[in-house]
């Protein structure tokens, strides 16, 4: 899967994408992530990526042609000169895609849940385009003409999206085949069935007078099975009962 990631602070992956299993994953070919500067796409000098809002108001807004270029160059692969140099649309032209739009995500407050279910139909696509705003906001004309998807991570609002993109990349990159090493772990766990997960144990057998339930010690895998389901229910109507209602 290749995902590309559009953003004012492209160091802010340098770490966190090159450990664990997503670094892995980048090593092996399974991920092919690209993080692109969206001040790649500024024509000015002192590469401005925000203005004041029509209206008036407090903050900043995100300049909608610096998004559309960027957009359209990341989509088809266009070096940032194909649509800021002098081959560029002309000001206050009409945008055009040209090519295909893969699943462009931004990330929002304001977008839908970010949900299991939604990171199962994003691991199935192809390629993933993450928008990564900051200050106030972005244009509107940004969330109408270049994101097929807005996306939140909760009801909080963040500095910016790098934190939600990589939040999304992680559910979504731990789905891919071979990423997880035992296939069934993302099938038995929280949301993939509506229910939150059971407790884990494992050793020592005691710890500080608590020690691990008799029923997971009985080698009885069907009095295993139905503890487990009595406490994922347990835990779910009790910390997310909405999920039941769901």
């Amino acid at each position: 899967m290749r995902i590309d990631v559009l953003t004012i602070f492209p160091e802010w992956f340098g770490g966190p994408f090159d450990v664990s299993l997503l670094g892995r994953a980048a090593a092996d070919g399974t991920l092919d992530l690209r993080v692109h500067d969206l001040r790649d796409w500024t024509t000015d000098r002192h590469r401005s990526v925000d203005d004041a809002p029509y209206g008036g108001g407090a903050g900043m807004v995100m300049r909608p042609d610096v998004w559309f270029a960027a957009a359209e160059a990341v989509w088809n692969d266009l070096p940032a000169s194909a649509t800021t140099g002098r081959d560029a649309p002309p000001p206050g032209a009409a945008f055009e895609v040209g090519g295909t739009r893969p699943r462009t995500v931004l990330l929002t407050p304001r977008g839908v849940p970010l949900t299991q279910p939604l990171v199962r139909e994003l691991a199935a696509e192809p390629r993933l385009v993450l928008c990564c705003g900051r200050y106030e906001g972005i244009d509107e004309r940004v969330h109408e003409d270049v994101a097929t998807d807005e996306v939140s991570i909760g009801d909080f609002v963040l500095l910016g999206g790098e934190v939600a993109a990589a939040a999304l990349v992680e559910a979504v990159v731990r789905l891919l085949p071979g990423v997880v090493g035992n296939a069934d772990s993302p099938l038995d766990e929280s949301f993939s069935n509506g229910r939150l997960e059971y407790p884990h144990y494992t050793r020592p057998l005691a710890v500080r007078g608590r020690e691990v339930p008799e029923i997971l010690r009985s080698g009885d895998h069907g009095r295993v099975e139905e503890w487990r389901a009595a406490r994922a229910e347990e835990l779910t109507r009790r910390r997310r009962p909405d999920l039941l209602e769901g």
